[in-house]
């Protein structure tokens, strides 16, 4: 089980599961039901499971002649191939009959986020906006929840300004990730911000497309929320953000536990805005 937890980074679900619930939130005309919930919960746990075997599959190569990554489960022996497809169509079959459970229009968008998570590990192959094919990979989170409550593409500017941020938030943390195989990344040729325009130049774009993000959650704010009491949610949001980029050095902090916490900032700042606007 450990082995499993730390090949598909569990704990990683963090930084995503508050923003499917806040598309829950946002979507909602009334409280939903403690079934629909659960399914929400396992159908994340399933795509989060698809996303990171994939991403694990394919770069298995790469993570082999990376010393930072050398260790991982594939390249270093401790999981074969075998047993990282059965990791992968156990989260499909985990992912699909939770969406097919939720609802039919669920389960006919349900392949989409797939087509996302198997385009995104190659696109450091080939050009730098393969940040943003992280960004899109988190950002079908918020959708994925707005679609379980509420199955139109009907006044979904909420969700669309959501996930906005989320491509946004999503892009520019994985630029300062990307900070750690700098080297790597030159001699094999990949691609990154990073890479490509040097640490100090890419921390500045993904201080900018955090602005962005945030320019865009405000305007989540104001069409959406409209209560003074999220305000503080929303000011804390910004505070994490340039705390992330004052300790961009410090990866860890900066990319795990700092990411992990503003993900709950924002679904408080939702949660409280649906509670009394």
């Amino acid at each position: 089980m450990r082995k499993f937890l730390q090949f598909v980074k569990f704990e990683h679900t963090l930084f995503t599961l508050p923003l499917i619930y806040s598309g829950v939130v946002l979507g909602s005309h009334s409280a939903p039901s403690v079934t629909l919930l659960i399914l929400v919960f396992i159908a994340a746990v399933g795509a989060r499971t698809i996303a990171f075997a994939l991403n694990r599959i394919i770069d298995k190569e790469i993570d082999f002649r990376n010393p930072r990554t050398a260790d991982r489960e594939l390249p270093s022996g401790r999981m074969n191939m075998r047993e990282a497809s059965i990791v992968f169509i156990s989260g499909c079959i985990t992912y699909f009959g939770a969406a097919i459970l939720i609802s039919k229009f669920c389960f006919l968008l349900s392949p989409i986020p797939l087509m996302v998570f198997v385009t995104y590990p190659y696109m450091k192959r080939f050009t730098v906006l393969a940040h943003f094919g992280v960004g899109l990979g988190m950002a079908m989170a918020p959708l994925g929840g707005w679609f379980a409550v509420s199955p139109s593409f009907e006044n979904m500017l909420p969700a669309i300004l959501l996930s906005f941020f989320t491509i946004m938030w999503g892009a520019g943390f994985d630029i300062i990730y990307a900070t750690l195989d700098e080297e790597f990344d030159k001699k094999e040729n990949l691609y990154s911000f990073v890479s490509r325009f040097g640490k100090s130049k890419a921390l500045r774009y993904s201080t900018i497309f955090h602005l962005i993000g945030f320019i865009g959650l405000a305007y989540l704010f104001v069409v959406s929320i409209q209560t003074f009491y999220a305000l503080p949610f929303l000011l804390l949001t910004g505070v994490l953000l340039w705390i992330e980029h004052v300790k961009a050095m410090n990866v860890d902090l900066a990319f795990f536990k700092i990411n992990a916490v503003l993900g709950f900032v924002v679904f408080a700042m939702i949660m409280t805005g649906a509670m009394l606007r």
